[in-house]
Parts: structure tokens; C-alpha cells; sequence
């Protein structure tokens, strides 16, 4: 999507939302729509843009590694995405990040995140009937 087609449709929300928000308590109901619809839409911009954002940052390989972690463990693929996108905020990536630079963030969030195994000992009380006589 252009900018400019980005900043119309971002016009004609605002316009909407607008003309919307001066009903009073008596069109609440399509007030309440046209507000969902407005943050639907703000969510899929945003969207658009994260993706827009990694395909600068990411190389087709790595790209294609991280939507199929995505498939399996979208939490993951999430926080990745975020790390990657902070980092080149940030300025710390200043060249597009490999497959195998993926792969070794990936380990390095394991490692870091890596649950602790617990073990779990039962202690059962003793019954009264249980005595020795």
C-alpha cells in the first residue's frame, strides 16, 4: 500500500469517526461499530507495517523460517519479531538478518528462556489405621 492511499483512508477514518462522535448517548450502538471497525483497522495497519518493517530487515530465507516457527509457536515467532524490529530501531542490525543469524537468536531465547525442570515428591500421610500393633 502507497502512503499517500495510507494517509487517505487514515483521513476518511478520522473524518468518520468525527462526524460519529457528536451523536450524544442516543446512537451509541453504531458509535460502539464504527469504533471497533476503526480499531480493526488501526490493527491492520499496524500489521502491515510490522510486516513491511521485517521484510526490510529479514532476508527471504529468513523470513520464510521465522512464518513457519510462526505456525508452530506463534508466541515465539511473536517475541522474535520484536526483537528483531527493536534491534534495527535501535540501529544495533545494520544489515538484513541471514537464516543463520535467525537460527542463533533463536538459540539464544531458548537458553534464556529454557524452563527449569521441576520435580514434584509426594508425601503421603500416614492413616490411622495404618499402625503397627
Amino acid at each position: 500500500m502507497d502512503d499517500p492511499e495510507l494517509a487517505a483512508i487514515r483521513q476518511r477514518r478520522m473524518q468518520e469517526m468525527m462526524k460519529g462522535g457528536g451523536g450524544g448517548a442516543g446512537g451509541s450502538f453504531p458509535q460502539n461499530k464504527e469504533q471497533q471497525e476503526a480499531q480493526e483497522d488501526q490493527r491492520r495497519e499496524a500489521e502491515e507495517r510490522r510486516q513491511l518493517m521485517l521484510a526490510k530487515v529479514l532476508t527471504p530465507e529468513a523470513r520464510e523460517r521465522l512464518s513457519r516457527i510462526a505456525l508452530v509457536k506463534p508466541e515465539k515467532a511473536r517475541g522474535v519479531e520484536d526483537l528483531i524490529l527493536r534491534s534495527a530501531q535501535y540501529g544495533q542490525i545494520t544489515e538484513k538478518v541471514t537464516e543463520d543469524r535467525l537460527i542463533s537468536l533463536l538459540e539464544q531465547i531458548n537458553e534464556q528462556t529454557q524452563k527449569k525442570t521441576t520435580t514434584v515428591t509426594f508425601q503421603r500421610r500416614r492413616s490411622v489405621l495404618d499402625d503397627e500393633d
